[in-house]
């Protein structure tokens, strides 16, 4: 269908959108209470007794029912997606006695929920719905409703499923998140699930596995010329170097911008002692720190390198902000 000239803005249509679907987070956000709580009981009871998680939605709930599950088991809530049409013809033997149906529908009538639902009633199981509906065929059949009712949609017909798709898609976040703080989930427990993403790299990663060390570490006595430090900094190709004492423990930091900050103060720059020009108390860290530490000090201070320290105080290593991309931990 092509688009015809528009006598309304996008812009505001869109903005339009926006004020409806955020008006429906609020409605529903009003209308959470001790059911809430019920909810997440049943879901932590349901996985300490080692049962899963089915989650059971036709059409757009369906597709959101597939981002909360995902949602549910990368928080540590083993959680799986059965489509109910496709339940009714055989895949209902994913369902064991002790497993816990979170059911999307904003209806709650439809012919595929009350065809599935006496057949649902022969396991041992408890039902959530997520509905607009608490008086459905659904909501009367479950355990728990989590009311998702949305003053309207965002269609201009007030038909098809958006401020009511985005209010289910936020009850099943904060199912997921109240769950997760419930059950003592932890950072390194999230890593664990995300082994090939950015994410799990820098939480399961420690600073020693990604830093420069040896060779590529630039690191230069106190008493040194500027020029041996530039000298260093070319071998170990990079833009800084570690200055040290006389015990070789960090006390400051020479980089390329300061050589250039520095060269109209000083023309004799080059034959300065390292001491005399080099930034004091640099910004460091310790080898035994994870990765995401290095990531959070990166997106929080204009550095270029952080200069890796042991329990000494002694520069072991570097990370280059610049070797971040290539270890996939941006």
């Amino acid at each position: 269908m092509r688009c015809h000239p528009v006598r309304v803005s996008h812009l505001k249509l869109a903005r339009q959108v926006f004020d409806i679907e955020l008006a429906a987070l609020r409605s529903v956000k009003g209308s959470l209470d001790e059911s809430f709580d019920r909810g997440i009981d049943l879901i932590c009871a349901t996985l300490a007794a080692r049962r899963k998680i089915v989650v059971l939605g036709v059409g757009k709930s369906g597709n959101i029912g597939r981002k909360i599950a995902a949602t549910l088991s990368s928080t540590g809530s083993t959680a799986v997606v059965l489509n109910p049409v496709d339940a009714l013809h055989g895949d209902l033997g994913i369902v064991q006695d002790g497993d816990l149906i979170l059911a999307l529908s904003y209806s709650g009538e439809s012919s595929e929920w009350t065809d599935l639902l006496p057949a649902l009633r022969r396991f041992s199981v408890q039902i959530i719905a997520l509905t607009g509906n608490p008086k459905s065929t659904l909501a009367q059949h479950s355990d728990v409703i989590l009311d998702i009712r949305v003053p309207r949609e965002a269609c201009p017909f007030n038909l098809a499923p958006t401020a009511s798709t985005t209010a289910t898609l936020v009850m099943g976040d904060a199912l997921a998140i109240a769950v997760m703080t419930a059950r003592g989930f932890r950072k390194q427990d999230f890593a664990q699930r995300h082994p090939a993403g950015a994410i799990g790299r820098a939480l399961l990663y420690k600073v020693g596995d990604i830093m420069r060390r040896d060779q590529r570490n630039a690191v230069a006595r106190q008493d040194q010329t500027v020029q041996d430090g530039l000298l260093t900094m070319t071998h170990a190709k990079t833009g800084s170097v570690s200055v040290v004492d006389g015990k070789g423990r960090l006390v400051g930091v020479f980089t390329d911008g300061d050589l250039r900050r520095r060269l109209a103060a000083h023309e004799d720059i080059l034959q300065r002692p390292l001491k005399e020009v080099m930034t004091r108390n640099p910004i460091t860290l310790r080898d035994d720190a994870l990765a995401v530490d290095a990531l959070r000090i990166f997106n929080d201070r204009n550095i270029d390198d952080l200069i890796v320290v042991n329990a000494r105080k002694e520069p072991v290593g570097l990370v280059d902000s610049q070797d971040l991309p290539k270890l996939k931990l941006m």
